[in-house]
């Protein structure tokens, strides 16, 4: 499911613009979600966000229950950063021109 960090986000209206199922919306300069029960987990919205407001929180069957999952995307790679409640970090960087590859 994702999570919001309502005080850090500048209201840019990327996620609004990306997801699929037109589940966030813009209130009072702030991104909130209308329902998460309806979300897809797609993280389409956790990629676009530029400032990291936007996560995905991992079950245990996904990491570990209370982990975080942050997306950087940059020109030629996208950032995959996993916070743990531990206050470690693991990053999975996936090369833009060869994930389509196979």
């Amino acid at each position: 499911m994702i999570k919001i960090d309502k005080n850090k986000c500048v209201g840019c209206g990327k996620c609004v613009e990306i997801c699929p199922g037109n589940l966030l919306q813009i209130k009072n300069r702030r991104v909130e979600i209308r329902d998460v029960r309806d979300c897809w987990g797609c993280t389409a919205c956790v990629k676009i966000c530029p400032k990291n407001v936007i996560c995905y929180q991992l079950s245990a069957d996904l990491g570990g229950a209370g982990a975080k999952l942050f997306a950087n995307d940059e020109k030629n790679a996208l950032k995959w950063i996993v916070k743990f409640p531990n206050g470690a970090e693991k990053i999975i960087e996936i090369d833009k021109n060869q994930s389509n590859k196979y």
